[in-house]
């Protein structure tokens, strides 16, 4: 059984740029691809457990009619320029315990950007519930567009 998806991409730009970006609660907005994502606030992420909040709407999904509600964004993994990861934590308990990631790559011309979504350290309780994934692999990509699209638009993708 699948519980991780990965999906990559090269972008024109250097991979601080894309790591700022990644570390920005404005920037996790900017980017989503889901719609779920309306607005966020506190501090730029800069080590592990650092924590901002999102301000959601499920509604986007059309699956389950949550609302409005917020999650705390809470990092679980910090390498400058190479890695970011977090988990969310939010009304719903016990927390879910997905991750979601971004790995980054120096290469020629820019920086190759993998996407991670991992659910395989779910919360028992979810294991059974059907609702994961909650994105899938194209929401990933889609979300790899726009990143692109946002520090390096109409740049030609390396390699290309």
């Amino acid at each position: 059984m699948t519980t991780r998806f990965e999906v990559g991409r090269a972008i024109a730009a250097e991979p601080s740029r894309i790591f700022e970006i990644l570390c920005s609660p404005d920037g996790h907005v900017a980017i989503d691809s889901s719609g779920m994502l309306m607005s966020a606030s506190g501090e730029p992420a800069s080590a592990v457990g650092d924590r901002f909040t999102i301000h959601m709407d499920r509604e986007a999904l059309n699956d389950y009619p949550l609302g409005l509600y917020d999650v705390d964004v809470v990092i679980t993994a910090f390498e400058p320029d190479r890695e970011i990861a977090w988990t969310v934590e939010g009304q719903i308990k016990p927390p879910l315990g997905h991750v979601y990631g971004y790995r980054l790559e120096p290469i020629d011309g820019g920086t190759m950007v993998t996407s991670y979504y991992d659910w395989s350290d779910i919360h028992p309780d979810w294991a059974a519930s059907g609702v994961f994934p909650v994105l899938q692999e194209g929401a990933l990509s889609a979300t790899l567009g726009i990143l692109a699209r946002t520090v390096a638009p109409g740049a030609p993708r390396p390699g290309a």
